[in-house]
């Protein structure tokens, strides 16, 4: 990397960083406001509460690491050309397309980072935050109905009262139908445990049987139990699909593809993990057209501003998009990727303008 190349890094990472900081205080705070409502809550006190603000800090990170790089580079560059070192920069030969390829392995670096806090850290934290405080607070997972969870495993439907946040389940049945669609058994327990390799763990269980002999129940202690339903499953009622790994993402969106089961949510959630490591660099690209102006030109203050708004709108329109396509039921490939698309021609369209001046 060239000496120029190393000194535009470190302005826009620097700018970038002070930013993110700034940012994560904010987001902060708001956390904090957000958990003055649950305190008192059984054991739920100011401490409790800043653990789980602070194991919420990997998802905000996650979430606002392209807004900051985007506002980073918007600073650092218009310093660059208050101060005319942008200036003396393209005088000796560096032109704004290098510029951009420098800003594209930029991005591509900061990328890396965002990878690794979304499919690793951040559904960690967020799983582990919203344990925490369930576990506090006494609490159990939410539920999906008044009457439990439901969940459809092959040709058998599973009902779990009560989901706890260290993925014991209580009250669970478990009913069995044969090819013609009859109720040809059902079972009871008390509570499951999890074991591993697709294992469950049934305790006090209740099984009867409906067969052309009659009706035969019996009773156990203990029962192993093989299920779809995994812990790995059970998180998609405590982690937002946004913020899931795209790992527990992909083998959830099978899942509910095999049982028929519309998983539309979860596939846009998975697409965008895909297309996520090229947010950055396109958010930096969007930052160039408005922050390079002449030392002496007038709005450049307001540019910076309106290239703010460019880079918010992108997150908004990426949302707008998300929301009619699950709405119209358009391809996620299609939703995920049009607002990348339509944003990376706009940044290159810049560029180009600029360059022509």
């Amino acid at each position: 990397m060239t000496l120029l190349a190393r000194y535009l890094a470190g302005q826009v990472l620097a700018a970038s960083g002070f930013v993110l900081l700034a940012l994560l205080v904010l987001f902060a705070f708001f956390d904090v406001m957000q958990e003055l409502g649950s305190l008192g809550r059984n054991n739920y006190g100011l401490g409790q509460a800043a653990v789980v603000v602070l194991l919420s800090v990997p998802g905000h990170l996650y979430e606002i690491l392209p807004v900051a790089a985007l506002i980073g580079t918007l600073f650092a560059l218009s310093r660059l050309v208050g101060n005319s070192e942008y200036s003396v920069m393209r005088v000796s030969g560096l032109s704004n397309w290098r510029v951009a390829r420098y800003f594209s392995v930029i991005g591509v670096l900061l990328s890396l980072l965002l990878l690794v806090l979304g499919e690793y850290v951040a559904p960690w934290s967020e799983q582990a935050a919203q344990r925490y405080k369930l576990a506090a607070t006494r609490s159990v997972v939410a539920q999906q109905f008044r009457s439990g969870l439901w969940v459809k495993d092959g040709s058998a439907f599973i009902n779990v009262r009560e989901v706890m946040p260290d993925n014991t389940l209580r009250g669970i049945e478990i009913y069995g139908f044969d090819a013609d669609g009859h109720l040809d058994s059902m079972r009871a327990a008390e509570q499951a445990d999890w074991r591993g390799n697709q294992t469950w763990s049934l305790q006090q269980v209740m099984e009867t049987r409906f067969d052309t002999d009659g009706i035969r129940a019996e009773r156990s202690a203990s029962q192993d139990w093989q299920s779809v339903l995994t812990p790995d499953i059970l998180s998609v009622l405590l982690v937002a699909p946004e913020k899931m790994s795209a790992r527990t993402l992909w083998r959830y969106v099978a899942h509910l593809k095999e049982n028929n089961q519309k998983a539309s949510r979860y596939e846009l959630a998975l697409w965008s993990k895909f297309i996520s490591p090229f947010v950055i660099p396109i958010m930096m690209l969007i930052a160039m057209p408005f922050a390079i102006q002449g030392p002496r030109a007038a709005g450049t203050s307001s540019m910076v501003f309106f290239g703010i708004l460019a880079g918010l709108g992108f997150h908004l329109l990426s949302r707008l998009f998300g929301h009619l396509g699950l709405l119209n039921d358009w391809p996620v490939v299609v939703v995920s990727s049009l607002p990348l698309l339509i944003f990376l021609a706009i940044a290159l369209a810049g560029i180009r303008w600029v360059d022509r001046r």
